[in-house]
C-alpha cells in the first residue's frame, strides 16, 4: 500500500514529536552510533553512520569498509541540512518533491546542505535540538528508518510510525 504525500508528511511529524530524549550525552552517541551499525550489519548493508552536536563536534562516528569519502560528505551535508532546519532531511525531500520553489526559496547552498532522507534531530524534551544524526549507504529512505528503528529501541518506544522503502 502506497502513502500519500500527506500520510507520509504526517508520519514524518509523528515520529519527531514521540523521538525526543530526557537527556543526550556522548556515551548515549555512543550506544546509538553502535547500535545503528549492528542494524546495518544485520540488514546485511555497509553503513557510515555520524552523530554531530548542534556546535560541530563529531561525537560518533563509524563506516564500513565499502564506505566511501561520498558518502562521508553526503553524512555531513545531511547533518548540515537538520541542524538548520530542526527537522529530518527526509522531511525536506519530500516537502521539496512537494514544491520545489520551497527549496530554492531556503538558499541552501548545496556544497553544504543536502535534501535527501538520512538526517535526524537528536531533540530533548524542553531543550530542543542538540545533535544530529546521519546514515549513508542504505538508500535515502533506508538511511532515514535505520535511525528512527534505532532511535524507537533505544528509547524504548514500540508505537512509532515508520515509512519503508518506497
Amino acid at each position: 500500500m502506497t502513502m500519500t504525500m500527506d500520510e507520509l508528511m504526517k508520519v514524518l511529524d509523528m515520529q519527531e514529536e514521540i523521538l525526543q530524549f530526557t537527556h543526550f550525552t556522548n556515551a548515549d552517541a555512543w550506544e546509538l552510533g553502535t547500535m545503528i551499525v549492528m542494524e546495518g550489519r544485520r540488514r546485511g548493508a555497509n553503513v557510515g553512520v555520524m552523530i554531530r552536536r548542534n556546535n560541530g563536534q563529531v561525537v560518533f562516528q563509524y563506516c564500513d569498509n565499502q564506505i566511501t569519502p561520498y558518502n562521508e560528505e553526503l553524512m555531513k551535508r545531511k547533518s548540515n541540512t537538520v541542524r538548520v532546519t530542526e527537522r529530518s532531511s527526509l522531511k525536506l525531500y519530500m516537502a521539496g518533491t512537494r514544491n520545489p520553489e520551497s527549496i530554492k526559496q531556503m538558499t541552501l547552498d548545496p556544497k553544504e546542505y543536502v535534501a535527501l532522507g538520512g538526517g535526524f534531530p537528536i531533540r530533548v524534551e524542553e531543550t530542543g535540538v542538540v545533535a544530529t544524526v546521519a546514515v549513508s549507504g542504505l538508500g535515502q529512505v533506508s538511511d532515514h528508518d535505520i535511525i528512527v528503528k534505532c532511535i524507537s529501541k533505544y528509547l524504548h518506544v514500540d508505537e512509532v510510525p515508520r515509512i519503508h522503502a518506497m
